[in-house]
């Protein structure tokens, strides 16, 4: 019973979610042998495939107004930012942006899934990076407490 609800639990963690959106971006990079050929052509949602989505919005506002060309750059780009960080993606940001625009630290547009998924990504990492250096001091508080003791 217990690995039940454990398999359950660790099919639905935050780890494999990425490492499952890695793994399709990777498949569609191999599978996608010239990419400029997606330009211009429609994407159509896939009836089998039920898109992550808030409550209350329909699937056709996440690939809404979009060549086949365009996600597949924003795909790529995404997988990007979560394989090497925040950080690059900020100076990336920057440089397409300008500093101005960059520092209003609002939460963006529902449908802007690119600038969406890089507010959460940061505040994540935030608290990650926040979460292990309490930690790491809580950690060597114990070995001081232990070296004393």
């Amino acid at each position: 019973m217990m690995q039940i609800s454990e398999s359950y639990n660790q099919k639905n963690s935050l780890f494999n979610a990425m490492n499952r959106f890695i793994s399709a971006v990777n498949n569609m990079d191999q599978t996608v042998m010239v990419p400029s050929l997606l330009r211009d052509v429609p994407l159509e949602e896939e009836k089998e495939v039920n898109p992550v989505r808030t409550a209350g919005t329909a699937p056709e506002v996440y690939f809404k107004d979009g060549d086949m060309y365009g996600y597949y750059v924003l795909l790529k780009s995404i997988r990007n930012d979560i394989e090497w960080g925040v950080f690059q993606a900020e100076e990336r940001r920057k440089d397409k942006l300008g500093p101005l625009e960059i520092s209003a630290r609002a939460e963006p547009d529902e449908e802007d899934l690119e600038n969406l998924f890089h507010f959460h990504l940061s505040g994540l990492h935030s608290v990650l990076s926040k979460l292990t250096r309490k930690a790491n001091i809580l950690t060597n508080r114990c070995l001081q407490c232990l070296e004393s003791g």
